[in-house]
């Protein structure tokens, strides 16, 4: 009987767990069990395996330091994502668990949401969709928060979220619009006001309102609790300032990049350190102060990963001092690094150009211009310069050579048999030397182009 009566009770408690846990049944037990079983399950594993995509996206995205940098590190590429495709399989593993929960636990019951961790599902669900850089249907899950939770905790997240997409649908006009009502109508917390201001910031520079995005990058690098962001939303800032034309604010707020040290990425302090430089006023500026910084910045061992930028700008510092030589060994200095950064390749190389240009070394300079073109976009604007250059100097390098042929058989017929001995010992021995120079230069070209994007 004993056994009898405890295989009831185990079965009377089984019934009671899965009636009180039913999605259709509006209870405490059914309410918190749907809610714990989300959070805890589907929702954990969704956040873990978004948070695993970020980090595989920002790692893999290259900062162009040439241009002014987006607020967010995403590259967003061409290719169309088709339906049931992903461009991430975290992403796609996210997305299946944000749907998940939503299918199980979601308790809709009289066209009212129950269970209060579905708004945070359906957060994960845009969330996911966005990184996966399916923006529309991003959208649509922002806009369902919006929609059916107007009471939810998430509700200005969801607001900032879908402005970001709105951004990467270049609505930008739409994003500042609803954007700005959102700072004057909410009250945020820190994280969600740097997290909107950021955006609008990025708003304003894509619609080239610049003294705007300054203001608001100021907001989001004051309440941002992250210092990789504090960093980058200063470094913007002192390029903003230098593209307005305003160097005195932007060695400042370079400054604040600096102080930051090693709280932020080492690359934001660097590049702070040569935008300063890049500003230096020749004229009345300390060029000894600043040759030693470039000398300590160039002697960090920390600093080893970021040579090639550094042997630039001493090259362009001793170029603008008139220490042309100097200036090419660091040039060349910069190119040895194996640097994959193809914008300051091609600058070094046309800056190599136009010295042997106006050397009068045209055979020099067309090859250095031949390289400038294989680091540019093809077509592009700076290419077909380069290329128009590259073309003039035809007949020069060709009447050049014939004036040195004929040069060299007049002196060749002035010699006596001795000395035409002596002098083709002497061109065979440079034949030699030159097919080797060129060799090396052979394998630092190929050396050069190997790995990059």
């Amino acid at each position: 009987m004993k056994v009898v009566f405890k295989i009831a009770s185990i079965l009377l408690v089984l019934a009671f767990v899965s009636t009180g846990c039913s999605r259709k049944k509006n209870t405490f037990v059914s309410r918190n069990y749907h809610a714990l079983t989300a959070k805890d399950n589907a929702l954990y594993n969704g956040y873990n395996a978004l948070d695993d995509g970020k980090e595989s996206v920002t790692n893999s995205y290259v900062d162009n330091y040439w241009e002014i940098l987006p607020v967010e590190r995403m590259e967003v590429l061409e290719e169309v994502t088709l339906p049931g495709e992903s461009k991430d399989e975290n992403f796609a593993r996210a997305e299946e668990k944000a749907v998940k929960a939503i299918q199980k636990h979601s308790m809709n019951i009289g066209g009212k949401e129950y269970n209060p961790q579905m708004d945070e599902a359906y957060l994960l669900l845009g969330k996911a969709r966005y990184f996966d850089q399916r923006f529309v249907p991003a959208i649509e899950a922002f806009n369902y928060i919006l929609y059916k939770y107007p009471a939810s905790n998430k509700i200005n997240q969801a607001k900032i979220w879908r402005e970001k997409t709105n951004i990467r649908l270049e609505n930008d006009e739409l994003a500042i619009k609803n954007l700005k009502r959102l700072l004057d109508q909410e009250e945020l917390s820190s994280q969600d006001l740097a997290d909107a201001t950021s955006m609008l910031a990025q708003a304003y520079i894509n619609t080239k309102s610049l003294d705007s995005a300054i203001t608001q990058l100021e907001t989001a690098s004051q309440n941002t609790k992250s210092n990789d962001e504090r960093g980058r939303y200063r470094f913007i800032q002192a390029q903003l300032y230098n593209a307005l034309g305003h160097k005195d604010s932007a060695n400042i707020a370079f400054d604040r990049v600096i102080e930051l040290n090693r709280r932020t990425p080492r690359i934001y302090m660097i590049s702070a350190e040569l935008g300063k430089i890049n500003n230096f006023d020749y004229e009345n500026g300390n060029k000894l102060e600043l040759y030693e910084l470039l000398t300590d910045l160039e002697e960090n061992r920390e600093n080893r990963p970021y040579l090639d930028k550094i042997y630039y700008q001493t090259a362009v510092f001793h170029l603008r001092d008139g220490s042309d030589s100097i200036a090419q060994t660091y040039y060349n200095k910069a190119l040895r690094t194996n640097t994959r950064d193809k914008q300051l390749r091609a600058y070094a190389y046309e800056t190599l150009g136009n010295m042997s240009f106006d050397r009068a070394e045209y055979k020099n300079a067309g090859a250095y211009y031949d390289s400038t073109m294989t680091n540019l976009v093809e077509n592009s604007k700076p290419y077909r310069i380069i290329k128009k250059k590259r073309d003039n100097l035809e007949d020069v390098i060709y009447y050049e050579g014939i004036a040195t042929a004929n040069d060299s058989i007049l002196n060749l017929v002035a010699m006596n048999e001795e000395e035409r001995n002596i002098y083709f010992e002497a061109y065979i021995e440079q034949l030699k030397a030159e097919r080797e120079k060129a060799e090396k230069e052979k394998e630092l070209m190929a050396s050069q182009n190997t790995g990059l994007v």
